[in-house]
């Protein structure tokens, strides 16, 4: 975080730190940190349960409790939620209306990829108002289509494994040739190379977990000097005529 920080201070970059509750309850500190910095400060859920192993009770109770904690600690409102792992899509819609319900404008949960863990491929690919909710705005990660399918290119591991050249030319493709803002996410453990290594895992999650670690910092610090970047409540919410597609 630290790192996060001062890199995002050296270029003027205000970013969205979507927070775990426990993670929060534990580091008050950070929490001032992040809103002292002009940073967003959002929700990721209490303790990253995905949202698919809860029903809608014991999801309703871990955001509240997750954004009654966050706005205590920070004093400021927390308006936008991202569910762990990308865990809604087209089987629990119902947890955006929960959210909705709860106070929150802003959900960017739905990954609009096939994945094994994850993924909506129908879904829109960009800021849409769900079935069912009223002002709650869903903001997908950025895709681009190629070949007739959704390509990945909003970060996470993507990020590390591909060439940045390649990630740099789909972030301007969005911006210029669909005229879209493009969401970017990376996790702060991917900025620690020397992280323990974890033993008796499969060779996929070693792929998935520790590519590239070294390179990460280096082209994240390519990538913001790239780019213009907002935080997401700033770009997706104070537009004064915001154009979202509803969709069922």
């Amino acid at each position: 975080m630290d790192r996060i920080l001062s890199l995002f201070d050296e270029y003027d970059v205000r970013a969205t730190f979507f927070t775990l509750g426990w993670i929060a309850q534990r580091y008050p500190a950070m929490i001032r940190r992040i809103v002292n910095g002009g940073h967003e400060l959002a929700s990721h859920g209490w303790s990253h349960l995905r949202v698919t192993e809860l029903n809608a009770a014991t999801f309703r109770a871990d955001v509240v409790r997750t954004k009654h904690t966050l706005e205590n600690l920070s004093g400021c409102p927390v308006q936008g939620y991202r569910a762990p792992s990308y865990s809604i899509g087209a089987h629990n819609l119902w947890a955006l209306r929960v959210l909705e319900d709860t106070g929150h404008r802003y959900s960017s949960s739905i990954y609009p990829i096939r994945h094994d863990l994850y993924g909506m491929p129908n879904a829109p690919r960009f800021a849409f108002i769900p079935d069912g909710c009223a002002d709650l705005v869903e903001i997908p990660i950025t895709t681009i289509r190629l070949a007739r399918s959704n390509q990945p290119c909003g970060g996470g591991g993507y990020f590390r494994l591909y060439p940045y050249f390649y990630s740099r030319w789909m972030l301007r493709r969005v911006n210029h040739h669909e005229g879209q803002s493009a969401v970017f996410y990376f996790h702060p453990w991917e900025l620690d190379p020397e992280q323990p290594k974890q033993k008796g895992i499969g060779l996929k999650t070693r792929i998935r977990h520790y590519l590239n670690l070294r390179l990460m910092e280096q082209r994240l610090r390519q990538l913001v000097a790239d780019f213009r970047w907002a935080r997401m409540d700033e770009l997706y919410l104070d537009r004064p005529e915001p154009s979202y597609a509803s969709w069922d």
